[in-house]
């Protein structure tokens, strides 16, 4: 693969994770938004935005080091694995969060609920970047207007077109696969995993999901 395309591949999957996983954020921000007069109602939505996303960026700064450690990205794999299955039914993590009628409370409501509910999100981003800083900022970056003003519509299209979620799902599991393979406890055998592994990841998914509708 050209370098041209595997940086495209890469943009792509960040993209897209950004658009599966940043669903319940948008609606945590709307819930604790909604009882703010309507002109303070944009400042709590950008200013808890953007608290949001700086303690993403420190999460995964600190993710990308601790990733460094043999069989963390293994562990960090399966834990996307787990979020992946579960992404086509919808039942993944949702904080309840409780309208607030004062901006700042609002905002540190956001803040705190987004902190709990990032984890997948900053890990699945920082798999997907493949330790780029350049790729996990884009990333990060991206998820700040997602979040502020795509939510309603990222939310109809999913719903319009729930293929694209299965596609969403195959593509994280993608992403847990090639992180699995990147671990250095793997990487000091030095076979070709990354392929197979992403391919397996992809393929376990799709299992999973399917047979969790059938249950």
């Amino acid at each position: 693969m050209s370098v041209n395309v595997a940086l495209a591949w890469e943009v792509f999957e960040i993209v897209w994770i950004n658009i599966l996983l940043s669903g319940d954020n948008a609606i945590l921000i709307a819930l604790a938004c909604r009882r703010l007069p309507e002109e303070r109602r944009r400042w709590g939505v950008l200013l808890g935005s953007l608290g949001g996303v700086a303690l993403r960026i420190g999460f995964t700064l600190a993710i990308v080091q601790l990733l460094h450690v043999p069989l963390l990205k293994t562990a960090g794999a399966l834990l996307l694995l787990y979020v992946a299955i579960k992404l086509p039914h919808g039942d993944h993590d949702r904080e309840d969060v409780e309208a607030k009628p004062n901006l700042w409370a609002a905002v540190m409501s956001i803040i705190v609920a987004d902190a709990v509910m990032s984890l997948d999100n900053v890990l699945a981003i920082a798999a997907a970047a493949h330790g780029s800083m350049r790729l996990i900022v884009f990333g990060l970056a991206l998820s700040a207007p997602l979040v502020m003003f795509g939510a309603g519509v990222l939310l109809k299209l999913l719903d319009r077109f729930p293929l694209l979620i299965w596609a969403g799902a195959g593509v994280l599991g993608w992403v847990a696969g090639g992180m699995a393979a990147t671990d250095p406890f793997w990487t000091r055998f030095h076979l070709p995993l990354e392929t197979p592994l992403s391919v397996a990841g992809c393929l376990i998914v799709l299992a999973g999901a399917i047979a969790l509708r059938k249950r």
